[in-house]
């Protein structure tokens, strides 16, 4: 009986260790904290929206405790449902070390650390466009839409002035962007969203798989 019981958990054990890990970017990221700060944030062009609807999610610095920090490339991506917007993810120095917070979508665009991912995302809230009635608005003066037929297109220029911390892709700590959220930004991450999209999922375990 002991032998037979002591059979079943080691197979249990064995099934527990051989299951699929999670391998998007984020979800290798979240929990984890880093003492060394990620890298600066590349400079990068941003590639044509694929058609119309697509919403641009802005690249960032990933971990991987095998191969370190990686970079997911910036992508254009369906929102989940009209009227929703990418909130950005951000690594935040904090007692020590720098941890992950996960990006989202939500009807407005929350704290993302102040970092400057650029396209429109310049550290706080975005400028890139909107919804209006279902349909998204595209700035042209920060998005390339130039390769399709847009008709839902306004051109208003954005001043980026956050120039404190050149291209820091970390909040706090020494050499970090010292944004902080305000109450109506704490207050929306409290609320509740949706998480990434299957699309970005896949994005993100691309990037892993090919850290170089």
């Amino acid at each position: 009986m002991k032998t037979t019981r002591f059979t079943r958990v080691l197979l249990l054990l064995l099934a527990l260790l051989a299951a699929p890990v999670a391998s998007n970017a984020q979800a290798w990221s979240v929990g984890v904290s880093i003492g060394v700060a990620p890298p600066p944030m590349p400079v990068y062009v941003q590639p044509p929206v694929p058609a119309v609807g697509y919403i641009w999610t802005p690249g960032y610095w990933a971990y991987d405790p095998e191969y370190g920090y990686y970079w997911v490339p910036g992508t254009w991506v369906l929102a989940p449902a009209p009227g929703l917007l990418w909130t950005p993810g951000y690594w935040g120095f904090e007692a020590g070390y720098y941890s992950w917070h996960p990006g989202y979508w939500g009807n407005r665009v929350g704290f993302y650390g102040g970092i400057n991912y650029g396209f429109g995302y310049f550290g706080s809230g975005y400028s890139g466009g909107y919804w209006n009635h279902g349909a998204f608005y595209y700035n042209r003066s920060v998005n390339n839409v130039t390769n399709v037929s847009v008709t839902n297109v306004y051109n208003r220029t954005v001043v980026n002035e956050r120039v404190v911390g050149g291209r820091a892709s970390f909040n706090g700590g020494s050499g970090g962007i010292q944004a902080r959220p305000t109450a109506e930004e704490q207050a929306f991450a409290r609320a509740p969203h949706t998480q990434a999209t299957a699309d970005q999922t896949r994005h993100d375990s691309a990037a892993r798989a090919m850290p170089a």
